[in-house]
């Protein structure tokens, strides 16, 4: 969906996708501000771009396994490509692979290449330097959670082999991992498959793939790159119209900014923030007081309040932009509910029960999130106070048990694998939770055929409504930013390629 902006551009914008944080400013004065954003009329008329620039970041790599969050791997979207490709709605698209099989009883996909794709510099791409790609992901902070359960990558012929450690039928959702040729792995700007070529004729700058395998048109045969020294230079460069896009959270960033006027387009993510009970102790040993506080939480609100819009409210935890989310289950938010269901849970005998809400003081927009699901959770018995502790102090507390409620956040897998989150005694399974109904469920969504998710996932969330291990709040976006007027028609970014569909963008050129 496409907005108009009119302020704050954030300063730091790009490194809010690694999770950095508004920390020091008054959260009054950030909400204020980002009103704003919203509600000020354009007052200067849409012009026609005479040119389109990126940022890149001088003396980082672009290599799309190593290289900084923000401005280059924003880069690498137009450069590199994967095996697979997530559409919006988080499934996987062939690209550089043509086809695919599975062996269930080894565990092992069997993917072939599409032939005839070459890198741009004209050469074949083969299956050793897929291997070795994903072999440099393994050990990658960026990819390595994604390729956990992997233990085996082999090159053969004009495939690859891939085996993993356990029964996932999904796998594929996690191979949008970008391939470059190997060899050129410690170039600035190493060899890809993309619509888009490095080339510093001339000026740095991205120019069409000749040899791109899609042979699809493009929007622009020449995208500037301009030099930045850091992420504050890169959002300024935004607000001089230096460059003409950016891709960021627009909540999650610090408290420096800049002022520009722009258009915004939202891609749905897989970052969840979600309530973790804990299990262990009294209130949330008790099945009927947890299923009571799922319906306490005014999702809705808290995504229109403190993520201004940009995310989806969710009750189960898989993103509302997936197919697999089943809407027939949601309950609507009411404050009666959720009374009717204290009062079901014993809750109203006028004993108080003093209970703490867990929340990372480095993010001001989570903190105040966790106080107002805090007041709207205090009812009848029910007292939550928050406590908001320094990020070391809060995994230690979450990690030692030490809290009774927590707003937590976490990147899920595209997938919906959420075996790490709710598994009996699994690494992030902080609240305790243990049931072996509910692990039998996690595993069959895992060794589910595709056909067949969608009954696997409501059959899942069905046990989770009756259980209710955590309470899912919402799912968050990140947003291309463009100057006002510059794309004529709607644009349609995903989480992890913000050119999605270029070949299909209609910009106002001269």
């Amino acid at each position: 969906m496409k907005k108009r902006i009119f302020a704050a551009l954030l300063a730091l914008c790009l490194t809010a996708l690694t999770g950095c944080d508004w920390s020091t400013a008054d959260p009054e004065d950030i909400f204020g501000t980002l009103t704003d954003y919203y509600n000020v009329e354009q007052k200067k008329q849409d012009v026609k771009l005479t040119s389109f620039a990126l940022p890149y970041l001088k003396g980082e790599t672009a290599d799309p396994i190593t290289c900084p969050d923000g401005a280059m791997q924003t880069l690498g979207a137009l450069v590199y490509e994967g095996l697979f490709a997530l559409d919006g709605q988080f499934e996987a698209q062939p690209a550089l692979a043509e086809s695919y099989t599975y062996d269930a009883a080894r565990y092992t996909y069997t993917i072939t290449l599409r032939s005839g794709v070459t890198f741009s510099d004209g050469s074949a791409v083969t299956a050793q330097d897929v291997a070795n790609s994903l072999r440099r992901a393994q050990s990658s902070a960026r990819y390595s959670g994604r390729l956990a359960e992997v233990s085996d990558i082999r090159a053969s012929g004009g495939a690859v082999r891939i085996t993993l450690t356990g029964d996932n039928r999904s796998f594929v959702s996690r191979l949008d991992i970008p391939i470059v040729k190997s060899g050129t792995e410690s170039s600035t700007f190493p060899t890809g498959t993309g619509p888009y070529a490095y080339s510093g004729e001339g000026g740095a700058h991205l120019a069409k793939n000749a040899s791109w395998w899609q042979g699809k048109s493009l929007p622009l045969e020449r995208i500037e790159l301009t030099a930045c020294k850091d992420t504050d230079s890169v959002s300024y460069a935004f607000y001089a119209r230096e460059v003409q896009l950016l891709f960021c959270d627009l909540t999650g960033a610090d408290d420096s900014s800049v002022y520009g006027s722009g258009d915004y387009t939202d891609a749905a993510t897989t970052i969840m923030q979600y309530l973790c009970l804990n299990t262990r102790r009294a209130p949330f040993d008790d099945p009927a007081v947890r299923r009571a506080v799922t319906l306490g939480v005014d999702r809705a609100s808290c995504v229109s309040a403190y993520l201004l819009g940009h995310g989806l409210a969710a009750q189960f935890p898989v993103s509302p932009a997936s197919g697999l989310y089943p809407k027939d289950l949601e309950t609507a938010y009411s404050q009666d509910g959720y009374a009717s269901a204290l009062e079901a849970a014993g809750l109203n005998t006028g004993k108080t029960r003093s209970l703490t809400l867990l929340v990372n003081q480095e993010s001001s927009f989570r903190v105040s999130t966790a106080q107002t699901i805090a007041a709207g959770l205090s009812r009848y018995d029910l007292q939550v106070t928050v406590r908001s502790l320094p990020y070391d102090e809060y995994v230690q507390a979450l990690e030692q048990g030490d809290f009774d409620l927590c707003l937590c956040q976490v990147k899920l897998t595209a997938d919906w694998d959420l075996r790490p989150l709710l598994q009996s005694y699994a690494a992030m399974n902080y609240g305790g939770f243990a049931d072996p109904e509910t692990d039998a469920l996690l595993a069959a969504l895992c060794a589910t055929e595709a056909g067949e998710r969608s009954a696997a996932m409501t059959a899942l969330c069905e046990k989770l409504l009756d259980q209710a291990p955590m309470v899912p709040v919402c799912f968050k976006s990140y947003s291309v930013l463009l100057p006002a007027g510059a794309a004529s028609s709607p644009i349609t970014p995903t989480a992890s390629n913000p050119f999605y569909g270029i070949s299909d963008w209609k910009l106002n050129m001269k």
